[in-house]
């Protein structure tokens, strides 16, 4: 299982038009793994783009 720090530093995304009210509105559920991705940071939205791939492990330091 890949680790997000193996896959680089943070790639911040730039949220269009504000904010959305409900902090749950940043995130989706991958269809491919079930994992919950955090639509701010790009390494985990291009990560979970690819077919076939394994959930990553997202370590809170």
């Amino acid at each position: 299982m890949a680790k997000l720090s193996d896959i680089g530093p943070p790639i911040p995304g730039k949220q269009h038009g504000g904010q959305p009210a409900d902090e749950d509105d940043n995130f989706y559920t991958c269809p491919t793994c079930g994992q919950q991705v955090d639509m701010r940071d790009l390494r985990q939205v291009i990560w979970h783009e690819q077919p076939k791939h394994k959930p990553l492990l997202v370590v809170v330091e």
